[in-house]
């Protein structure tokens, strides 16, 4: 009982702490006992029994392990209790795939996107025989600011230019370049479920063959039902953007209002995929001093 509590108050520990603890708390828990008495307290012993308190509640699965890491689960509950909160952690990973398929069709739009731009402009220069005049190129990324004629703006720039303060007296929007791509037709309508045949084809080439289906799948609709759009905000003045609307662009911009944005923004950072440490061999009990064999 005391090893259990011992672990249920720190929730992770490992094996020497809570023998150091309990070796502790019992070598001077009573100092007028007698000799015999004392030597069933001597430390090996104390620490023995620790080993073999942490190796039953392993196995009743109230603790578990990992390398030397021992972590708190839970005491025993009852097939109610269990099944609810089976069912909570099912909703929850149901929600995380639900993220994640999110995250993956941004980032097949994004790449749909960026790819069908540069065929554009390289046709273009084909096209002219000469590559775009100087003040003509917008450079990815870049943001929008849209609002009305009437609008007051106040600007303000740091030092080092890196960071834009603006100040509207009126409602503005904010328009990231994913969000512009797609409203000029760079992503095949796969954004709104309005990708024809031909569009279909073209937004399959641009993407790896392994995700050649799931393009599909997103033109035919069946997983919009997944699929969460952060661009799909309302436009107060029902302005749409071309490529002429193109005009300006910053770094960095921090904007602000007293009477209320929008701010639409559709770009998904690429998740990070990582591998940790190989686990290290692994001894099959708690013993972690030689001198406890």
């Amino acid at each position: 009982m005391k090893v259990c509590e011992k672990v249920q108050k720190k929730g992770t520990t490992t094996y020497n702490e809570v023998a150091d603890e309990l070796v502790a708390e019992f070598s001077t828990a009573d100092t007028h006992i007698s000799p015999n008495e004392s030597q069933a307290y001597d430390q090996k012993n104390i620490r023995r029994r620790v080993y073999d308190a942490l190796n039953v509640l392993m196995a009743m699965n109230i603790i578990s392990k990992e390398k030397k890491e021992i972590k708190w689960i839970g005491l025993p509950t009852n097939s109610a209790q269990e099944c609810q909160n089976l069912e909570v952690e099912r909703q929850r990973r149901l929600e995380r795939i639900k993220q994640k398929q999110s995250q993956l069709q941004e980032l097949i739009l994004q790449q749909i996107a960026f790819k069908n731009l540069v065929q554009r402009n390289r046709l273009t220069e084909q096209q002219a025989n000469r590559p775009p005049p100087p003040n003509s190129v917008i450079h990815l990324p870049f943001i929008i600011v849209n609002t009305s004629k009437k609008t007051v703006i106040d600007c303000s720039i740091s030092n080092d230019k890196f960071e834009y303060l603006f100040n509207f007296d009126n409602t503005f929007e904010i328009h990231d370049d994913i969000e512009v791509l797609k409203r000029m037709g760079m992503a095949c309508g796969l954004e709104s479920g309005n990708c024809s045949a031909e569009d279909l084809k073209t937004a399959r080439s641009l993407v790896p063959k392994a995700l050649e289906p799931y393009v599909t799948e997103m033109a035919q609709g069946s997983i919009s039902s997944v699929y969460i759009s952060s661009s799909s905000g309302s436009v107060s003045n029902g302005r749409r953007f071309s490529a002429s609307d193109l005009t300006g662009c910053t770094d960095a911009m921090l904007a602000t209002s007293s009477n209320g944005s929008q701010y639409s923004s559709s770009r998904v950072e690429t998740p990070v995929s990582y591998v940790g440490e190989d686990d290290e061999d692994d001894e099959d009990d708690f013993n972690d001093n030689d001198d406890e064999d």
